[in-house]
């Protein structure tokens, strides 16, 4: 068993909340706001920005720390880690918020924009891990 590449844990996170900045703001930004159902004075409005921010990094720190974890402990070719990252996204994430969205009858867009930002997402924290390794 290795050990688990901290810098790469943290950078992989770091790249996953670069994909959410992009994700929804210039690619998917009004898509999802309109899925959503929300304005642009709701967004704004309510809980604080930083908090919204910083829990969701931890949340993808957390993510990124399982999967350093799962690498350090099987040492896979830089060509499983990518599918094991990218079927991490498609495979576990995309599955839970769809059995939650199912049973909160959110939208089906709602849910492809989310959906592809996790897969997206766990696919740059993979290729961070490769470039580390």
């Amino acid at each position: 068993m290795g050990q688990i590449n901290y810098l790469a844990v943290l950078l992989a996170a770091l790249a996953f909340f670069a994909v959410g900045a992009v994700w929804y703001t210039v690619l998917f930004g009004k898509a999802w706001q309109r899925a959503l159902g929300l304005s642009g004075e709701q967004l704004k409005g309510g809980a604080n920005p930083a908090l919204i921010y910083g829990l969701a990094f931890m949340c993808e720190l957390m993510i990124a720390w399982i999967l350093g974890h799962m690498f350090a402990r099987t040492a896979p070719s830089p060509r499983a880690m990518m599918m094991i990252a990218t079927g991490f996204g498609a495979g576990v994430i995309t599955p839970a918020i769809g059995i939650t969205y199912l049973f909160q009858r959110k939208p089906l867009k709602l849910f492809l924009i989310d959906a592809g930002h996790f897969i997206v997402g766990c696919a740059a924290m993979g290729a961070v891990f490769i470039a580390l390794s």
